[in-house]
This record gives C-alpha cells, structure tokens and sequence, in this order.
C-alpha cells in the first residue's frame, strides 16, 4: 500500500514524534511510505530518526518568490505534488495541514484520513477563520481520527456531517516500548536503554539501574510533575497543594519540570511560601524519561490534553501516577482509575488527599506502578496502534475486517 503522511514540519514535538513511529513501522511492514512536511520554510532535516526507507518530500523545496506568493502557492503545490505520488490512502496530521490537504485533494478520488492531536472542543489555539474552514471541509474527509473516545464523541457534535470517526490513541514510543523491564529489591519497575548516553529525543531512554534505585531510597523521595508553565498546567494549584501537604510529608519534595511564560509567577509562589528546598522548578529537560524515572510518584493537574503523552510513559515507567480527569486522556489511560488514582477536574480536595495517600503508602505505590506499566504496555504497544491503523486503512478503502479492539475495550 502507499501511504503519503503529511505533517506541518518534523522539528522536535508529540506530533512530528508520532509521526516518525507511525512511517518508520509503515515501512518496515512492507508498505510504500512518503512524508511531506508542508511548512513553507523548512530545514529539510527530521528532528527524529527516519528509517532509509521513508521517502521524504519537503514542500518548501518546491516553493519559491515572495511570501505572500508562497502562500496562495502552496494549495496548488501541493496538489500537484500529491498526485505525482499517487498515494492509495492519505493521513494528514494538524488542523491547519487537514485543511489545506482536504482543499488540495478535492476531486481526486484518494481516501484522506485528518487527525486532530489535540481537544478540538477544548483547545483554544485555533482561529475563528480555522474553525470556520475546518466545520465545511472535514465532512470531505473519509475519516476524522481523534485520539481519545471522549473527544471523538464531542467533536463529532461540534464538526456534525463526519462520514466516520475513528479513535486511535498515540503508541508508546518504540525505544521505550522496547526497554528491558527488570524489577529491584524495593519493587519499583526500572527500564534500561538499548543504547545508553542518548536520549528519549533520539529514539532512546536513559533510565536508573537497580543500584542507582537503592541510592534513591535512602534519599529523599520525589513527587514529579512536567509540562509547559502555562495557565491550562495548572502548576501554582498544585504547588499550594503540595505546600498544605510538606508538614506531613517531610521526606518527600515537589519536582516540576518545564518552562514557560509562567515561570516567574510559579518561582515567586514557591519563595513566598518558603519552600524552596522542598519545590523544584529545575526547567526544561533533554532527557524527560530519565527525569520521570528518577522520580518515586508523579501527577497531572492539566485543565485540558489532547492526548497526556508525559502520563502514557509515566505510567509506563513503572510510576504511581494521580491525575486529574480532564478532556481528555487521563481516564482512558488510567481506565477509570483502576491504573492510575483518578481524581475530578475541580476536586482540589480530592487531590490532595490523593496525593497524600500515595506518599505515605509504599504499598499503593508498588501496586500502582506494576499495575499501571503491564497495561499500558499491553493497550498502547505500537503492534495494538498499528492494527487499529490497518483496521482504518481497510475501511477507507472498501475492505472488511474484524474492528480491534480500542485500549479501553481491552479489559
């Protein structure tokens, strides 16, 4: 089969992640795979490995003039562009790049897919004018895929007319999926990269060995957090809910790591609550999978998610894991809080009396963390994505086959 992938760029980001897993598995399954990165100024370089066999077409190369003459280019560019590969099925990833690709492609006969990476109900980062185009164009398209079935449920209501809608989550990164498991003497799940001293952004994870866990404990124990200090994180909720609980949880310290423009506001909270040997705010991490494996309980606190990629492989580190049960992710991963404590969107109480749950009993936490990796690991394995991707192939296609089950069904 051939398959044309077009995403907006392949700098670093989940998307473009996703995106390389997605054509280096293609590939190696014996299909006939292009990516097209549509960005109109490009490097022409992939952050993230691409195997040999990915052809890669770079829209930019085929662009030339002005900017404004780029822009009103780049639709008919790329038409053409897309019927000199003459793909048997089209996916398309980011609102901006689906509609562009759903106008280029208007009367050519080739089955598109469009995937939405975030909310679509709940983000706030698209324009009026997208929204707009997005409402008359997606209706075109033979499949709209989300990642989570609640958002799939809400925007088939706020994009009516859908021919079908599909659900198919991101896989667990393939170096992670592929790490040794081993377990030490204090229970905690410890994964060890293939290839040590690279890190998760090259397709590799960096993890503690058994000895290294002993080390940690016997220090003090940590409660990690990690995104971007933005507003929708909320951050400055979970540090003040951290500061009710430090009296008693004297052992235990609040990591958070990540920057943004909200990185001042959250440093002076935690100066004039005083704890600035309890909470650390060390920035943004190369080696995020390292940071969250050194880490003994972690939580989420976000308003909204397209899909929570940092509690997927928290979960799949082997880490205790309390989340907030916002649109939308966690209580698909968390299977409705039986791997992972799930607590309300607004329920500040809740969290903390999670949080402190967790942090005094080792017990919860071994079983927590066994529970949730061995799920995880088995309903979001790149085997179990790509099928529910045969599965969407096939029905866009005309062809028959028995639905997979998706990773809430898998019980």
């Amino acid at each position: 089969m051939r398959i044309l992938l077009l995403v907006s760029s392949m700098n670093a980001g989940g998307a473009e992640r996703v995106a390389a897993s997605l054509v280096n598995a293609w590939v190696r399954e014996g299909h006939d795979v292009c990516l097209m990165p549509t960005f109109s100024r490009g490097t022409g370089q992939s952050f993230y490995p691409l195997d040999p066999g990915v052809r890669q077409v770079w829209v930019a190369r085929h662009l030339s003039g002005p900017g404004m003459f780029r822009t009103l280019a780049k639709p008919l560019i790329l038409r053409r562009l897309i019927q000199d590969e003459a793909p048997d099925v089209i996916v398309s990833f980011l609102t901006n790049v689906n509609v562009m690709v759903l106008a280029a492609t208007k009367g050519l006969g080739i089955p598109v897919i469009v995937c939405e990476r975030t909310n679509p109900a709940a983000s706030k980062n698209i324009s009026n004018v997208l929204a707009r185009a997005r409402r008359l164009l997606y209706p075109q398209a033979d499949a709209v895929m989300l990642q989570t079935q609640q958002a799939a449920e809400v925007f088939a209501r706020v994009v009516p007319g859908l021919q079908h809608v599909a659900v198919i989550p991101n896989p667990l990164p393939p170096a992670l999926e592929s790490a040794a498991r081993a377990v030490d003497d204090t229970g905690r799940v410890t994964y060890v990269s293939e290839s040590a001293g690279t890190t998760p952004d090259a397709d590799t994870a960096a993890a503690a060995t058994p000895s290294d866990r002993q080390v940690q404990a016997d220090a003090r124990k940590q409660l990690c957090a990690m995104g971007r200090f933005v507003a929708t994180k909320r951050f400055e909720m979970l540090i003040d809910v951290f500061a009710r609980l430090a009296p008693q949880v004297p052992d235990w310290d609040l990591t958070i790591w990540g920057e943004g423009p909200l990185l001042s506001l959250l440093q002076e909270k935690v100066r004039k609550l005083g704890l600035q040997d309890r909470i650390h705010l060390p920035g943004k991490t190369d080696q995020p999978w390292e940071a969250i494996s050194s880490a003994d309980a972690f939580v989420m606190t976000s308003e909204v998610e397209g899909f929570p990629n940092v509690l997927l492989e928290s979960m799949a580190l082997g880490l205790p894991c309390v989340t907030m049960d916002c649109p939308s992710g966690p209580a698909e991963l968390s299977r409705d809080g039986r791997d992972a404590i799930l607590v309300g969107l607004s329920d500040v109480d809740a969290l903390q009396e999670a949080l402190h749950q967790v942090m005094t009993d080792e017990i919860l936490r071994r079983e927590l963390g066994h529970r949730a990796t061995i799920s995880v690991r088995d309903r979001y394995s790149l085997t179990a994505v790509l099928e529910q991707w045969q599965f969407l192939f096939d029905a866009v296609l005309g062809k028959s086959r028995v639905k997979p089950a998706t990773p809430t069904e898998s019980q």
